[in-house]
């Protein structure tokens, strides 16, 4: 058989077969005197096994150990191995599913797929939707969920749940964020600027910031973002809850004891 007779009987392509040939996946037959590969029944069968596994999932590199004689895995092996790797695919399908229709359910907001816990701070929140910096904050928020480690995403998210998981939580974020509308279009020494750091910091939960918090670079490059994103009176005041923060995150020093007599 030519290659073409070859490919078509084990319906793959020419340029399959060639690319087999390369990764040395099928040996080569030997070639005729005009030049043409004259395949056999056993390259037929190779190729067509090599197509099985390949429909299976394996990878070509597993294949190979799959095919090798004296090296390699058994193919059981080789197919509880894949067995189990679809499985996992399998629940993680089942997964991203499950939270596209939580997404769909509930309505997808400016700031996109979330988890399931933001999501349903977002939910309880959305009577203050309704607020310009309420909807910029949801955004901060799904930014920080992204970018921090797991164990301080979750800590982060059950603080500002717990805040906010009664009316009392939800009044006091309407009147922060109420504040901050308000001074969109003020100068930058307002003293309502003031008032709504300390709004803002008493609607905040108490260990916000991590552990070391006090050490947090007020300049930074984030930071410097994050206020250019507001109207100058409303950085203000952002800035100056976050000074506030690093405040009360900060442990009083220890007096000095006198020398005992």
């Amino acid at each position: 058989m030519r290659i073409g007779e070859l490919a078509d009987a084990v319906g793959v392509t020419t340029r399959t077969v060639r690319h087999y040939h390369h990764l040395g996946l099928l040996p080569e037959p030997e070639r005729l005197s005009n030049g043409y590969r004259d395949y056999g029944l056993r390259h037929a069968v190779l190729l067509a096994r090599i197509r099985r596994l390949t429909e299976l999932g394996l990878g070509l590199a597993e294949v190979r150990d799959v095919l090798a004689d004296d090296a390699g895995k058994e193919l059981g092996e080789v197919l509880a191995e894949l067995d189990q790797d679809l499985a996992r695919q399998e629940a993680e399908i089942r997964e991203r599913r499950a939270r596209l229709r939580a997404l769909m359910d509930g309505g997808i907001g400016s700031e996109g797929p979330v988890s399931d816990e933001l999501a349903s701070l977002f939910r309880r929140t959305a009577p203050l939707s309704d607020s310009p910096m309420a909807v910029k904050d949801r955004e901060i928020l799904a930014l920080v969920e992204t970018s921090a480690p797991p164990e301080e995403r979750e800590r982060f998210a059950s603080l500002v749940s717990g805040a906010l998981s009664d009316p009392d939580g939800i009044e006091r974020a309407r009147a922060a964020y109420a504040l901050l509308d308000a001074l969109e279009d003020a100068e930058v020494d307002d003293p309502r600027v003031e008032e709504a750091a300390r709004v803002l910091v008493g609607a905040l939960p108490e260990g916000l910031l991590p552990e070391g918090g006090a050490e947090i670079q007020t300049d930074s490059p984030f930071l410097r973002a994050l206020y250019a994103d507001f109207a100058p009176a409303q950085a203000e005041a952002v800035r100056r809850t976050i000074e506030l923060l690093l405040t009360r995150g900060r442990k009083p020093p220890v007096p000095p004891q006198d020398p005992p007599a």
